[in-house]
């Protein structure tokens, strides 16, 4: 399973990359081969103030259907629209092409609350 050292995770499976004062949202590899093919993709809407492990987006496979948290607070300031049409780069580049949103961190807000991925590979084996 891959698990970037450079990412930090939250225990409902999504991963966050800080760049600045933007997190990059994605769901990690190990969900997305438990989803198996991704169908449908419902991404959060631009400008929408989320709180941490708030519900934020839908994603379906073949399998189940399954939220998408938010694992910082902030707002949401891009999605990754190419995934509404086509949301294969989900399965096929979780950690790359298959990211689903960016949120601006609220102020005074940290990652500290997420594992890094040596404390996610022992929560998921």
């Amino acid at each position: 399973m891959n698990v970037p050292a450079d990412l930090k995770y939250a225990s409902s499976h999504e991963w966050a990359r800080l760049e600045g004062d933007v997190v990059t949202v994605g769901l990690s590899d190990h969900a997305q081969a438990e989803l198996t093919d991704v169908v449908f993709l419902e991404l959060p809407k631009v400008g929408r103030r989320v709180q941490t492990e708030e519900s934020v987006a839908v994603i379906e496979s073949v399998k189940a259907a399954h939220d998408i948290f938010a694992p910082i607070a902030g707002e949401i300031v891009e999605i990754n629209v190419p995934l509404s049409e086509d949301p294969a780069p989900v399965n096929s580049d979780p950690y790359g092409e298959g990211w689903l949103f960016r949120i601006r961190i609220a102020p005074g807000t940290s990652l500290d609350h997420l594992l890094n991925a040596e404390q996610y590979r022992s929560e998921i084996s």
